[in-house]
């Protein structure tokens, strides 16, 4: 357990404080916030899926305010669509259990129904943007609290670090050897040679979590099906972290927020996560 915990501690520290380009300042004020927020989610990890759930919850309702600020203008016709949005992010959070999903299908209707008394010019547009928050952002917040309680939050763990993992590998070998575009039209900086150097890192952790599959996990898996779930987090982490740079280069901003200092804001660090939760929830279910 101490040893997976100071890996991923390591992992987004130096993710955090890696950038040659910040002087001292940012990038102190870069590693203390990174700490924190690892510190929270191992935290919340380690003192179980309700605790955990509601930690998602928070990042959920703190990622839709974010998205609706960036996306249209809050005001006070807008505030109570926001507010169910909210409402239904949260509920998703605690997919794992019954009610929620039964109050989520509630909102829903709520929220069609509201729309009605808005009187906008666009309602189609209005409502297409509700769901796609909430689907954007809640379904894999619930898909992640749904793998902690249906298998364990240990192996949530294991994602999260190989998210980390991967991000880090990536920018180590991009940074060094990068010289073909990954994605150039969405995110010019990404490489292939980052990509294969954050698959590359994960791989290696796959085999350092196989070695615990039953000690840590208490989970009888093979060397094997570790590597498919780092192949697959790799995969979607970098598909995660490009759907949130089409957004913002679509939107014409460079972060979503600034909640946390020096990393932007909350999507910007649970972007890769929004991809990774749910396609691994699939992984589980078809391969293991």
């Amino acid at each position: 357990m101490h040893k997976i915990t100071i890996i991923l501690t390591f992992a987004e520290l130096f993710q955090a404080s890696s950038i040659n380009s910040m002087d001292l300042k940012k990038v102190m004020i870069r590693a203390i916030s990174g700490a924190v927020y690892v510190g929270i989610i191992i935290g919340c990890i380690f003192w179980g899926v309700f605790p955990f759930s509601w930690m998602a919850a928070i990042f959920g309702a703190l990622a839709v305010i974010e998205f609706e600020k960036i996306t249209h203008e809050i005001n006070k016709r807008t505030i109570p669509a926001m507010i169910l949005d909210i409402a239904g992010v949260i509920s998703l959070s605690f997919g794992w259990m019954v009610s929620p999903l039964l109050i989520w299908i509630f909102i829903i209707i709520c929220r069609l129904i509201i729309e009605l008394y808005i009187k906008s010019s666009k309602p189609l547009h209005n409502l297409a943007h509700s769901l796609m928050t909430q689907i954007y952002i809640g379904i894999p917040l619930g898909a992640m609290t749904l793998i902690g309680e249906w298998w364990n939050l240990h192996i949530v763990l294991a994602l999260c670090l190989m998210i980390w993992i991967n991000d880090t590998g990536a920018f180590l070998v991009g940074s060094t050897l990068g010289k073909h575009r990954l994605f150039e039209r969405i995110s010019p900086k990404k490489s292939w040679e980052g990509f294969f150097g954050g698959l590359v890192f994960n791989i290696a952790a796959s085999y350092f979590f196989s070695l615990h599959s039953i000690s840590f996990f208490s989970i009888d898996w093979n060397y094997g099906q570790w590597i498919g779930l780092g192949i697959a987090t790799t995969l979607f982490a970098t598909w995660g972290d490009l759907v949130e740079s089409m957004i913002k280069r679509d939107l014409r901003i460079k972060d979503s927020g600034n909640i946390i200092p020096g990393h932007g804001g909350i999507l910007d660090r649970i972007d890769s996560l929004l991809m990774v939760m749910p396609a691994s929830l699939l992984y589980l279910f078809i391969f293991i």
